[in-house]
């Protein structure tokens, strides 16, 4: 089946330009002024934008947290990106006491027939020893060539510097991207001891506890650590300003070193979490200041982070009260569970399908970014940084058929109903939107329709992704 689009303006990381794009067997196969095919089905594009679909290099789908999971699975978690414009995603496996290879073929056994937009994985570290130490070099095999690690959650999921050392020196020699969380956890646990002993536990003490300052020192130290392995580093969910300077300076200093920051640190901040409902707000690292969020879109504007992820974890903001999903009622144990202590409230939050037309909203339409490098940030960055390039992220003849037909005039109420995500709640309920996808396509089938779904479940494929590129 061949599908042509005409009439669009065809906008990539590069250039910007009218021109139709012919679509068989999955693939771009041509992209030129002006298209005649009497085989193919006609899309007009007329008044829109084509763009790559998105890819988010940073979800959590099915993670158990605090007894309880998130609440997008894979089916879920893509329906919901897919409305927003995104139609690739990577998620984490969580490193269990098997082998690497086992992880990641039980989390490919959960998540291929789910899936419905196409996704990959990173590989967390979480524990470290010698066997772990022979397996590492193997992941690019099995598809994965990232992993991540924690200077947090001590006793669960961090690892000393020692360990970490260790895995990015094998990372440098195997064409492995380390993914660094980058808290001081000490600090943390001592904070959260003496919060709980005073009786603070309302969820502004989630943020209280992590300080700031921990990350700046986490991230020139997980920097430095790159530096003396000879390793390459991707910071995930920058939100200090402080951040930012430390990734530059790393980076003026020829360290292989890149970052990403998430829509909820550009336009939330601590004070929401005193809101009646803060606890919505909760997640890992927490929201910052004003200054800091000028520091993020400094960054974004001049090149120090490359990409803009989600961190999508999204739990419910009350799991005793069901919500109708595709017709069914379903309620999922959520962020009540820390009504009384903020430190058993899940920390996550809803944000797939929101990164993109909220970014455009507030970035393409006032003038703080282009259009080109919207797509960079948001699709081909990613898909280079993580090996997906140019299969994802772009669109050019031979790329995969992932494209978002753009309204650039279409304004909408934004909230729940427009995101899709399983979840009670949206963080940017009721913001006016100017700018959304009117028609996705995944390898050239139509998967969204202005709010119509033709999506299913099992249709996305896992990706065995290359060695990454250094931006």
């Amino acid at each position: 089946m061949k599908t042509l689009i005409k009439n669009g303006t065809i906008v990539t990381a590069q250039t910007t330009r009218k021109a139709d794009l012919l679509v068989e067997d999955e693939i771009i196969r041509r992209i030129d002024e002006r298209i005649v095919d009497p085989d193919a089905a006609i899309v007009d594009a007329s008044g829109l934008l084509v763009l790559p679909g998105g890819v988010d290099p940073h979800v959590h789908l099915d993670l158990p947290m605090f007894g309880t999971i998130s609440a997008d699975d894979h089916y879920t978690g893509g329906k919901a990106a897919a409305f927003g414009g995104t139609t690739t995603m990577i998620d984490f496996v969580s490193q269990e006491p098997v082998s690497l290879a086992e992880n990641i073929a039980r989390h490919r056994a959960m998540a291929d027939p789910k899936t419905s937009i196409d996704y990959s994985f990173h590989m967390n570290i979480t524990h470290f020893d010698e066997q772990v130490a022979e397996e590492l070099p193997d992941l690019p095999r099995l598809g994965v060539t990232s992993m991540k690690v924690f200077t947090a959650y001590n006793g669960r999921l961090r690892l000393d510097d020692g360990n970490i050392f260790k895995v990015m020196r094998i990372g440098g020699k195997n064409n492995l991207l380390t993914m660094v969380h980058a808290e001081n956890g000490d600090v943390i646990d001592i904070l959260v001891a003496e919060a709980l002993a005073a009786g603070k536990t309302a969820p502004i003490q989630h943020a209280r506890t992590r300080p700031a300052w921990g990350e700046i020192e986490a991230s020139l130290r997980a920097a430095a650590l790159a530096a003396q392995a000879d390793s390459p580093l991707y910071l995930v969910h920058m939100n200090v300003a402080g951040e930012v300077d430390q990734l530059a300076y790393a980076r003026k200093h020829a360290v292989p070193a890149m970052g990403e920051t998430c829509p909820q640190y550009l336009f939330f901040t601590e004070d929401d979490l005193k809101r009646p409902d803060g606890a919505k707000w909760i997640c890992s690292p927490p929201m910052r200041k004003p200054v800091d969020q000028q520091g993020l879109w400094q960054g974004l504007l001049d090149g120090t982070i490359q990409v803009l992820a989600t961190d999508h974890c999204p739990f419910f903001f009350n799991g005793r009260k069901p919500i109708v999903y595709e017709g069914r009622e379903i309620a999922i144990p959520g962020k009540e569970l820390g009504k009384e202590n903020f430190t058993l409230i899940p920390n996550g939050l809803p944000g797939l399908a929101d990164r993109l037309p909220v970014f455009w909203t507030h970035a393409v339409n006032t003038g703080r970014i282009t259009q080109n490098r919207f797509v960079e940030l948001t699709a081909t960055n990613p898909a280079r940084i993580f090996g997906l390039y140019p299969k994802k992220g772009t669109l050019a003849e031979g790329s995969d058929a992932d494209i978002a037909l753009w309204d650039p005039e279409k304004e909408l109420d934004y909230g729940l109903a427009w995101a899709h995500h399983r979840t009670d709640y949206n963080l940017y309920e009721g913001w006016k939107l100017r700018g959304y996808p009117v028609k996705v396509f995944l390898r050239g089938k139509l998967i969204v329709d202005g709010q119509n779904w033709f999506g299913k479940a099992g249709e996305g494929r896992f990706i065995h992704r290359q060695a990454g590129e250094i931006l």
